[in-house]
Order: structure tokens, then C-alpha cells, then sequence
């Protein structure tokens, strides 16, 4: 029969290593966000792709990213048709895809793993069986001919796929792009590991207190406040109600255009 002082000790230590580990981050639960499903379970879909002249490779596209190889995204990218979409919350996580049930034209054994970036708008002057990929349910990729072709061959065109929602592995810390006039502030978060997209952000210059700000479109997040001539520390919630707080990140000097790097999520 186990010593129960020694039972006692055991179950101390445990909830020190447990408190120890949890100490890197607050965790926050939000009703309208629920957590994003890291699952082994896969999902059908269809892909497409476009081609590398497409206008779409030089823009950042509806997440606002930018130059997609300077902001570290490179390829591994997919825009989501309206079902997947989510108005923009979505931008960042990460997807893994596989090609299914076609021996023709899938690269067997194959995988690849994207980050969203883009929106997938649907053309209501088509069904969403009779051209309208896009539509609604219509769950749709469109990739980069480039990761398309590493899970099938390109002939394919409109393929079907499998897909599943899995965790961002991202080198370096959450990037801050800051731009904006005067008392606007406007900040891309970028490079998110972990669940990869956010739901909430806060900011925090050495004059004031936490500032909620809005999100603008994509992970492009607002606030009208006087930071000017302030070292700002952001604190970032992503869908998985993770918190990870950054402290001055800019410095006070910082200025309009200029990119910072914080804190990283664990993937």
C-alpha cells in the first residue's frame, strides 16, 4: 500500500509542473470564437490552382500579407472559398491536404501543408455544382500551381482533396507591421505559429493602459490612440484561447512602416 506523505508529494509536484507550464500563457475562452479544431479527423474538399503569371502571386490578397515571400509565407499558401473563409478570422491557420480518389492524376502518399492567406470569392453567376467553386457550401482551396503539383499532377484542375486543421510551425517570433497617421494605428500580425489565426488583440504604449483594437480586415487590427513617442507591448489571443504577451516590441522611436518581432506561440 502507497505512503500516503508520499502520495502527498507526488500530486505537489504535478500541479507545480503543470503551473509552471500554463505560467507561459493566460488562457481566455471566447463564445463566438470556438477553439480551432486540431484534429487527426481529415474532411472532404476540392482544390485548384493557379499559375505563377496570376496577379494573385505578387499580392497579398484578402488577409492583407502582403508581399507573401518577404512575409515568410512563400508558396505554402491557399485562398478558401466563402464556407472556410470565416470573414477573414480564419487568415494564418494552417491546413494540411492530401489528394484522394484519383489514381490518374494523385501523387501517392503525398501531403502538403499551407497557410490561408487568401479569400476565394464565389461567382453567383454560377451554381455551386455547375461552375461556381467557390459557392457556397462548396468547401474549395485554390492553391499555388507549386503546392499543387506536390499531391497531384496538374491536369487534374478541380480536384478532389482532403483536408484537416493543424498547427502552424513558424520560424521567428509574431511579426507587427505598423502603419497608419497620426492617432490611427493600424497593425499586421503576421508569422503566427500555433493555431495561426487571431481573434483578439491588445496594445500598450508606457502612457496607457490595454487597448482593445478592432479588426480591420484580415489580421489587419485598428485603434485611434495617441502611441506616438511610446514603446508599444501587444498582447495576442489566437482561436485556440492562448494569450501570448509581447512587452516593447517597438521601441519608442519606432515609426509608421516598420516591422517588429515578438514573442512566438509554441506549435
Amino acid at each position: 500500500m502507497s505512503n500516503p506523505s508520499s502520495i502527498t508529494a507526488t500530486a505537489a509536484l504535478l500541479l507545480s509542473l503543470i503551473s509552471t507550464v500554463t505560467s507561459h500563457y493566460s488562457s481566455s475562452t471566447f463564445s463566438s470564437s470556438p477553439p480551432a479544431p486540431q484534429s487527426t479527423v481529415w474532411h472532404s474538399a476540392r482544390a485548384t490552382y493557379y499559375a505563377a503569371w496570376d496577379p494573385r502571386d505578387a499580392v497579398g490578397g484578402a488577409c492583407g500579407y502582403g508581399d507573401l515571400v518577404k512575409a515568410g509565407y512563400g508558396m505554402a499558401t491557399v485562398g478558401l472559398s466563402e464556407a472556410l473563409f470565416q470573414r477573414g478570422q480564419i487568415c494564418g491557420a494552417c491546413f494540411e491536404l492530401r489528394c484522394v480518389d484519383d489514381l490518374r492524376w494523385c501523387i501517392p502518399g503525398t501531403s502538403i501543408i499551407v497557410t490561408a492567406t487568401n479569400f476565394c470569392a464565389p461567382n453567383y453567376g454560377f451554381t455551386a455544382e455547375g461552375g461556381g467553386r467557390c459557392n457556397p457550401p462548396n468547401k474549395h482551396f485554390v492553391l499555388p500551381i507549386e503546392a499543387f503539383e506536390k499531391i497531384a499532377i496538374w491536369k487534374a484542375g478541380n480536384m478532389p482533396v482532403q483536408y484537416r486543421r493543424i498547427k502552424c510551425r513558424k520560424e521567428g517570433g509574431v511579426r507587427f507591421t505598423i502603419d497608419g497617421s497620426g492617432i490611427f494605428v493600424s497593425v499586421l500580425i503576421s508569422n503566427v505559429g500555433g493555431a495561426g489565426d487571431i481573434v483578439a488583440v491588445k496594445i500598450k504604449g508606457s502612457r496607457t493602459g490595454w487597448l482593445p483594437m478592432g479588426r480591420n480586415w484580415g489580421q489587419n487590427w485598428h485603434i485611434n490612440s495617441d502611441l506616438r513617442n511610446q514603446p508599444l507591448s501587444f498582447e495576442v489571443t489566437n482561436s485556440d484561447g492562448l494569450t501570448l504577451t509581447s512587452y516593447n516590441v517597438a521601441p519608442k522611436n519606432w515609426n509608421f512602416g516598420q516591422t517588429f518581432e515578438g514573442k512566438q506561440f509554441e506549435a
